[in-house]
């Protein structure tokens, strides 16, 4: 409806505002239904799909609030598709720790949305404006709740694989100094065993050379003894 002065008016609460934005998303599940396997598959792989693809009900155009039941005829639907992230959308919302992720993930989106408008609303009050903002318009609600849930999708994936790169970069390093204490270790092992194996012949050459150091210096000392004196006879 429009307010007074021709300006569409704001919606009595975030509650509605909420709901309509489902709205629109269960008309988009509606359109999508009747897409062929092709056009299914243009649509995951679209500009952005990477990250797109981050929110398992955006891959499977399908309410957060959806029972199991719902959601395994939605998958259904994708079957023939044999489309890698419907399939990973599946599983992630099949188990209730990922759903639960997914579904936070989407409320802090919209909670930020609402936060912002809110902000927005105080500053124009302040400038004593008409307290009105873009978002106020379902349309450009849903948008914006849409385009933050996907911002949040692909700064928890980003992180994540920051995680799984450094955790990499550990267990590579961990390795490689595993490989090298056990060389080490097999190093000592091998000199060890050379060391033992080589101790006998060590002790006979050392008693080799002090046997011969011995008879040198015996050899030695018969040179060394002193003339005998000869005594002189007296007249």
């Amino acid at each position: 409806m429009a307010a007074a002065g021709g300006e569409p008016s704001a919606p009595s609460s975030s509650d509605d505002l909420f709901q309509n934005f489902y709205t629109e998303v269960k008309q988009i599940e509606k359109r999508d239904s009747v897409l062929t396997s092709t056009q299914q598959i243009d649509r995951l792989l679209r500009p952005g799909a990477s990250y797109f693809n981050l929110n398992p009900f955006e891959v499977l155009q399908i309410d957060p609030e959806a029972t199991d039941t719902e959601l395994k005829k939605r998958f259904l639907t994708f079957v023939c598709c044999l489309a890698l992230a419907v399939d990973k959308a599946y599983k992630n919302l099949l188990d209730p720790e990922q759903k639960k992720r997914a579904v936070d993930v989407i409320s802090a989106g919209r909670e930020y949305i609402e936060h912002t408008m809110k902000e927005k609303k105080k500053q124009l009050k302040k400038d004593g404006k008409p307290v009105f903002v873009e978002e106020d318009d379902p349309e450009m609600f849903r948008q914006a709740v849409y385009k933050q849930t996907m911002k949040l999708f692909a700064e928890l994936e980003i992180k994540r694989k920051e995680r799984e790169a450094k955790d990499m970069h550990e267990r590579k390093r961990a390795r490689e100094e595993e490989i090298e204490t056990a060389e080490k270790a097999k190093r000592d092992r091998e000199w060890q065993k050379n060391f033992e194996e080589t101790r006998d012949g060590r002790v006979d050459s050392w008693r080799t050379f002090q046997s011969k150091g011995k008879k040198k210096e015996k050899k030695n000392r018969s040179f060394l003894k002193p003339p005998k004196v000869k005594m002189e006879q007296r007249e």
